[in-house]
């Protein structure tokens, strides 16, 4: 690869999953790749090289000064930052009734505040060069809603919403934002350390406790989808001169989607009298 073509990336949550696949396909690539995770150890264990061009940090994504730091030391190492991955979180399983306020506050600071600080605290570097591109994770729970998953959902369909209004705010400054919105791969997703259960499990939610368990169970380890592939997707999805502002990962993200579109079409139509009929004039 020629100096032309070499990015610097900048990778939150990147000692498992989607984060990890892709600092080792960037840095096999020739890429620079900055990377953060709560246990800088465990990084540098995954990742397994040691090569200048990657930069391991161990950031705390809500802790604004740690945020800020690590941007600072990436441009400082590297004179740039050019792509942006917003990867880190988890989730959180539960009904909207059980899950506790600090159990719904505690996802939010990490899949929501998290992401938002790494976006306030890149965009002036971003901003000076008059480019760059910004990757936020959401999933297919930030397009329709599941059972179970309410607060998770609500993060991601939080992460969907401020990316939207930020591709309108960073356009006239050359920088692109593609929120990824995959369905289920094969990753560390459903495991105990990215996913968290209620603390208090209100036992007449049979149908949830049934879907906690498929997933557990049955899902887990059988997910369709690919990560080595879905992080070749948004390594590409950063070459395009026009990316997508939504990507969705997967067969499933895909059918989901289509769905949801489906019954909102619907539902528009259906309801259209009454939804018009409430203008002044």
């Amino acid at each position: 690869m020629d100096n032309q073509a070499k990015q610097v990336w900048f990778i939150t949550g990147a000692s498992k999953g989607f984060g990890l696949e892709l600092v080792k396909q960037l840095l096999e690539q020739g890429h620079q790749v900055a990377a953060t995770s709560r246990d800088v150890a465990e990084l540098r264990r995954a990742v397994n090289t040691e090569t200048p061009a990657f930069r391991p940090m161990a950031v705390e994504l809500t802790d604004e000064t740690s945020v800020s730091d690590a941007i600072q030391g990436t441009i400082d190492q590297y004179g740039r930052i050019d792509v942006v991955v917003n990867n880190a979180g988890y989730g959180q399983l539960g009904t909207l009734e059980e899950l506790s306020d600090s159990e719904a506050r505690t996802n939010f600071d990490v899949n929501v505040f998290g992401t938002l600080n790494v976006i306030r605290h890149v965009m002036p570097q971003l901003r000076k060069q008059q480019s760059g591109h910004i990757l936020n994770l959401s999933s297919i729970a930030g397009v329709t809603g599941f059972p179970g998953w309410g607060i998770y959902s609500a993060t991601k369909f939080a992460v969907e919403g401020l990316s939207e209004s930020l591709a309108g705010e960073v356009a006239p400054f050359g920088i692109h934002v593609t929120v990824v919105e995959p369905g289920y791969f094969r990753t560390e997703f459903l495991s105990s350390g990215s996913l968290r259960l209620p603390e208090h499990r209100q036992h007449d939610y049979t149908a949830v406790r049934e879907s906690e368990t498929m997933h557990q169970e049955q899902i887990k380890g059988n997910q369709p989808g690919d990560p080595v592939k879905a992080a070749a997707a948004m390594i590409r999805v950063a070459t395009e001169p026009n990316p997508p502002l939504h990507l969705l990962l997967g067969q499933d993200a895909y059918d989901m989607a289509a769905q949801k579109h489906d019954a909102l079409a619907s539902e528009r139509l259906q309801w259209q009298e009454l939804t018009c009929s409430t203008s002044f004039a």
